[in-house]
């Protein structure tokens, strides 16, 4: 027997105190560490083919992740020397095949794969279906970048879409309440399950429905947050409805599903993707206490702007003031001297002035008198008179010929006026006096009135519409007063 093995020695039926005696007791470190010396040598050197799940790269450079199948799984390391060297990079929902040892961790007495080498054996059915959708939405265009909405600077409501029982929610409204106290609005719902797609699209439209300035204030700003997991936990957030949902969102969404390592549909046609659930909240609000900083500062920058001013304005002064004499009254004394001179002149000056106007026009008054202005009053009115003389006859043969053709026109629009018919013609009028112009205003049995020119007559329309064009009366036994060639008698 050897020291790892743990098979109690001697008959069945010996006492227990006599076993104990004989089989003393072992730490727990000593018990896990034997067992993974067993293992490490009943399992020196596998090779596993299965599917990657939770890759967590590690600041250390170390890669910790999960392989798996239908039915178990297994945790795996990369040791940071062996990550460079692999043939493919660990992704979620990537089908591989590892070489490695199997071995344990004894702080958690659990056991785990120590992968060396790794190469793809082709993608699972989950990477596969979300890369055949991610090709679909992205040839629609929902992944550019000109279709995002802008985060708001300075929200003054934000809504959260999350699970309200988990550590999510805690996270958020703290990094909030510390950064920028403002109202958030939680819409709960599930975020794991065939559930969660429909809920968090439901919660987007719900939010996108709201009217600003209503009872429920709208969210400047919405996040969509969940905790880690595997693929399978966050597969609800690769849905290609709740995808379009976001795209379609007028209010800008920020998704946080996951840790940093995590990717899912909606970080695609999201407006903005943050590492995790407190990272969305750092992206969706400012830090107060820094806003307030810099408005302290530009406070001291304005303040000391102003002061440099001012000093520069003294200064200037200051030296300006050094050319000026002792005494404020000697600047202004010779100007006033000046003045005063001015002044004594200024009275002489109009005198003078005025008399040479007074010469001018004694000069110029000198040439004219009374007959010389009406022998120019006389020479205008014999050219006015010339050309009267000239152009009258004209003028009056085109205001005649005009008057003649008024006239001609007046007569023919009297002739033409309905409401004076002249011989032979009749006008048709309703009983209220109104003119009918046309056959399809007539409705059969309605009462009429013709008026003529000598006078006007009442008169019943038949309905008849197809009746027989009337006979022309001949010539030779027109009588007066019967109706002229070419009309019939309308009695």
């Amino acid at each position: 027997m050897t020291d790892d093995s743990y098979v109690f020695e001697g008959p069945a039926d010996e006492p227990p105190a006599t076993a104990r005696d004989n089989n003393p007791p072992r730490t727990v470190s000593e018990l896990s560490f034997a067992l993974k010396r067993t293992l490490e040598e009943q399992f020196g050197h596998v090779r596993l083919r299965g599917e990657i799940s939770k890759v967590n790269h590690h600041a250390s450079g170390h890669v910790y992740l999960t392989l798996k199948d239908d039915k178990a799984a297994i945790d795996g390391v990369i040791w940071k020397g062996s990550v460079r060297g692999l043939g493919v990079r660990p992704e979620s929902g990537l089908e591989v095949i590892v070489t490695g040892k199997i071995t344990s961790y004894p702080a958690r007495s659990s056991y785990q794969i120590v992968i060396e080498t790794m190469e793809a054996a082709g993608a699972g059915a989950l990477l596969a279906q979300l890369e055949r959708l991610k090709a679909k939405l992205a040839g629609e265009g929902l992944f550019e970048p000109g279709r995002k909405t802008p985060i708001p600077a300075f929200p003054a409501v934000v809504g959260v879409i999350t699970s309200p029982t988990g550590a999510v929610i805690r996270d958020i409204l703290h990094r909030i309440s510390e950064r920028w106290p403002c109202r958030v609005i939680v819409w709960p719902c599930v975020v794991q399950g065939d559930a969660a797609a429909g809920q968090v699209a439901a919660a987007i439209r719900g939010f996108d429905s709201l009217t600003p300035g209503g009872p429920i204030p709208r969210p400047d700003v919405v996040i969509v947050a969940r905790g880690g997991g595997s693929v399978e936990d966050l597969w609800a957030f690769n849905d290609e409805a709740l995808a379009r949902a976001v795209a379609a969102a007028a209010i800008p969404i920020i998704s946080a599903v996951g840790h940093e390592t995590d990717t899912t549909l909606i970080d695609f046609v999201s407006d903005r993707r943050a590492p995790t659930p407190t990272g969305a909240a750092e992206i969706a609000t400012p830090v107060l206490a820094d806003l307030q900083a810099a408005v302290a500062d530009f406070e001291r920058r304005l303040a000391r702007a102003g002061g440099r001013i001012l000093e520069d304005r003294r200064t200037r002064l200051r030296a300006a003031a050094r050319g000026l004499p002792a005494r404020p009254e000697d600047v202004l004394a010779l100007p006033q001297q000046r003045l005063d001179h001015a002044g004594s002149r200024l009275g002489s000056a109009l005198q003078r002035n005025v008399g040479g106007h007074e010469r001018r026009y004694a000069t110029v008054s000198a040439r004219l008198s009374e007959g010389l202005l009406k022998r120019v009053i006389e020479r205008r009115h014999d050219r006015l008179t010339a050309f009267a003389d000239r152009f009258a006859p004209t003028m009056t043969r085109r205001l005649e010929r005009d008057e003649a053709r008024l006239a001609a026109l007046s007569r023919a629009l009297a002739g033409l006026n309905p409401k004076t018919p002249k011989p032979g013609f009749a006008r048709v009028e309703s009983e209220d006096g109104t003119m009918i112009a046309t056959a399809a205003a007539l409705q059969p049995g309605q009462a009429v009135r013709l008026a003529f020119a000598d006078g006007s007559r009442s008169a019943r329309i038949d309905g008849d519409e197809t009746g027989p064009p009337p006979r022309k009366a001949p010539a030779s036994t027109a009588r007066p007063g019967s109706p002229p060639p070419g009309q019939g008698n309308l009695f």
